[in-house]
């Protein structure tokens, strides 16, 4: 006698580009997934080797899908998810959750009205280093946390920008794609941000959106942080760099993408290096530190988010980044880019109360004096 696992979840992707075919390809090395179809309209069956739509709504209409990958342009995020969440299928949505933090809440209420199924594809959260240093956080092992500081830049190819022309507008920009991940992680790692100072440039691409940006984070437990980004400059620096996430990236090992400092001992991501002093001498400045790496069990962070989805598509466990998680990162996002623009430190709290007020007082305005027929609103 033999026993079944659950049947294969029958899966769509929406967009084929960078981030789409490598969701495709962790889809098709998946025992636990299927791919069942691609809405792209630049996409063939021939290319596909699967069904492919022009759209997701005809995807939607003509497969009989469990779950959709979102990969297409960030403009497009919010209204995509919500099509599948009112067709009922589960969603994994590539990051940022929407383009602004407003639209993030028409979702976050989405999500909770449709009692939807929906997983924000921070994927970094799922790498195995991640859990073990946030462990180790939280466990003590590095004491009080004092500060953090952060660093991704990687000089992009001019085709970058000029063969997907949304990479250089607004929607885009280096804090957008790539810090907003490094911020959701500090914010996992180290807890919420209070206050977030920045300065941002375009000078090096002459672009309307920003290729470098300085952040300064004063997070809710008193640590301090910083976080330089940057698509323009050459460096080894960075969480893709220093993983194998990415085949687009030559992997460096000895490289580092995080480094938190505790009154106990130190700690750099992803290699796991912990500096502390030994027990035998005094744990002050004078003495040697001791360097060793706590021990943790590899894999690909893409692997452990598909396996993770499954679960959430099958109803079996709640999502490790959800729609209102994601929202709080691209809050942070907001907030820095607000404390860029006018040179102030912004309370990052005080800036969702007001957006969240903004955004009700906008929608009470919109809505009409009397109640629509059939007792629903002309908001609904």
């Amino acid at each position: 006698m033999t026993v079944s696992g659950p049947p294969p979840v029958r899966m769509g992707v929406v967009g084929a580009g960078f981030m789409g075919r490598q969701h495709i390809a962790f889809v098709r090395a998946s025992a636990g997934a299927a791919l069942a179809a691609i809405a792209d309209p630049a996409v063939t069956v021939m290319d596909a080797a699967c069904p492919t739509y022009p759209s997701t709504a005809r995807m939607l209409e003509a497969e009989q899908l469990d779950a959709v990958i979102i990969a297409n342009p960030n403009a497009l995020h919010v209204e995509t998810a919500l099509e599948c969440l009112e067709a009922g299928v589960a969603v994994l949505l590539e990051k940022p959750v929407a383009v602004s933090y407003e639209q993030s809440r028409r979702l976050v209420d989405a999500v909770e009205r449709l009692n939807g199924r929906l997983l924000v594809g921070h994927h970094r959260r799922h790498h195995p280093a991640v859990a073990r240093a946030r462990a180790a956080i939280g466990g003590g092992e590095l004491g009080q946390i004092v500060a953090v500081t952060a660093l991704w830049s990687a000089r992009k190819e001019p085709g970058y920008f000029t063969d997907t022309p949304w990479h250089s507008q607004p929607g885009a920009g280096v804090t957008l794609i790539n810090a907003v991940h490094d911020l959701d992680l500090l914010r996992h790692l180290c807890g919420e941000v209070a206050e977030v100072q920045a300065m941002q440039s375009s000078r090096a691409r002459g672009l309307e959106v920003e290729d470098t940006i300085s952040l300064t984070l004063r997070f809710e437990s008193g640590a301090l942080g910083s976080l330089l980004a940057s698509d323009a400059g050459v460096s080894p620096w960075g969480w893709d760099q220093a993983t194998e996430e990415t085949p687009a990236f030559p992997f460096l090992p000895d490289e580092v993408a995080y480094r938190i400092v505790g009154t106990r001992a130190a700690l750099s991501v992803p290699n796991l290096a912990r500096y502390g002093y030994d027990p035998s001498v005094p744990p002050d400045w004078h003495s040697p530190l001791s360097r060793t790496y706590l021990p943790v069990a590899p894999r690909g962070s893409f692997p452990a988010q598909l396996d993770h989805f499954l679960e959430v598509a099958r109803g079996t466990t709640a999502p490790l980044v959800s729609a209102d998680d994601a929202s709080g990162t691209l809050a942070l996002v907001e907030a820095a880019a607000l404390a860029a623009r006018t040179g102030r430190t912004v309370d990052v709290r005080r800036f969702q109360t007001t957006a969240q007020a903004d955004d009700a007082t906008q929608a009470d305005d919109a809505a009409p004096d009397h109640p629509a027929p059939g007792g629903r609103d002309g908001g609904a």
